[in-house]
């Protein structure tokens, strides 16, 4: 087990995070961060979110056709990226079964877990 300190950056970026009100990217925390914080480098807040979700503090969000985001709600939820805005929201999906997995069917891998994303088209741009 790998033990890390809890730095000043890595906390002001976790609360970053948790403050937005979107999916941000990387490059989206830190132009929030960069005003206030001058001395932290790109590359630290990358690692730094990399870092938090590893720990499980936030999800980082792999998305088809856009940048990775991260997500505060770390709870089992789905997401839809809007192909006109490119914005990322949170959906309730109650029709998808749980994806089971037997042994056999993994070829010899270990599965730590699965990612399903949506895209689609979000009520603002519907309205366009």
């Amino acid at each position: 087990m790998i033990i890390t300190r809890n730095t000043v950056q890595r906390e002001i970026i976790l609360q970053t995070v948790l403050n937005m009100d979107n999916h941000p990217s990387a490059d989206e925390v830190y132009e929030k961060l960069r005003f206030d914080n001058p001395s932290i480098s790109r590359a630290t807040v990358y690692r730094n979110l990399e870092l938090l979700a590893k720990q499980g503090k936030i999800l980082h969000i792999e998305m088809p056709k856009g940048a990775d985001c991260f997500d505060f709600n770390t709870k089992e939820h789905y997401h839809i990226r809007c192909d006109i805005c490119r914005k990322v929201y949170d959906i309730s999906v109650s029709k998808i079964p749980r994806i089971k997995y037997d042994k056999s069917d993994r070829g010899g891998c270990m599965i730590d877990g699965y990612n399903i994303s949506f895209s689609g088209t979000c009520p603002n741009c519907q309205k366009k």
